[in-house]
């Protein structure tokens, strides 16, 4: 028997899903670079991260990244690393670039792993998920560790309901922004921006607690 405080722990995701960031901003801008598909692709590589984090949360990691400071410090740099690398990409991107990516776009298995790589190197979501899911928890629940197991599975599957709708949406946009190449390369440049701010913003964060 699973027992947690279903209706806050729905309307409470919910919420946390639908700020944007960088997984929100990462949907979106593959799915009006390429289309529906690659964007719903790349939210369900997120939403299998999630997955990922469920597992450590689960197995206690989150507990030892709130008290290993250099654990936390390198998980965190990892994962800042993986955004300037995906930032500069798209700041650089010039417009004969998104003539050749027209032609050689992405595949779905890269798609699908960057995103769930996005995710995964994101210590943070480690700790959120450590913090955010036992809080869900009945005080009489009889097995925690399996009901926290299935709030992070359910979280996971709300976020892919959520930015999936979210690619199809901006996936219907993707047909004007190719047939406006400066539209779409500022777009790619203005993400890239962001993609290095919230880098910086995961540098410069510190533990929770």
């Amino acid at each position: 028997m699973i027992e947690a405080n279903w209706l806050l722990f729905f309307v409470s995701s919910l919420v946390v899903i639908a700020t944007p960031g960088q997984d929100m901003i990462l949907v979106m801008s593959k799915a009006l670079s390429q289309g529906t598909r690659a964007g719903v692709t790349t939210a369900a590589g997120v939403s299998v991260g999630l997955l990922g984090h469920t597992l450590l949360a689960t197995l206690g990691l989150g507990a030892l990244l709130r008290t290993s400071e250099w654990l936390f410090v390198a998980l965190k740099f990892v994962g800042a690393a993986y955004l300037i690398h995906l930032g500069i990409q798209l700041v650089l991107t010039r417009s004969t670039a998104l003539t050749a990516a027209a032609s050689a776009r992405y595949s779905p298995r890269q798609l699908f792993m960057t995103g769930a790589t996005s995710n995964i190197s994101n210590p943070k979501i480690a700790v959120f998920f450590f913090a955010f899911l036992p809080q869900f928890v009945a005080p009489e629940a009889t097995h925690p560790t399996v009901t926290i197991f299935v709030l992070g599975a359910l979280f996971a599957l709300l976020t892919f309901l959520v930015k999936g709708p979210v690619a199809v949406f901006a996936g219907r946009l993707s047909s004007w922004f190719q047939a406006r190449p400066q539209a779409l390369l500022w777009l790619y440049r203005s993400s890239g921006m962001v993609m290095l701010g919230l880098a910086a913003k995961l540098v410069f964060s510190r533990r929770e607690g």
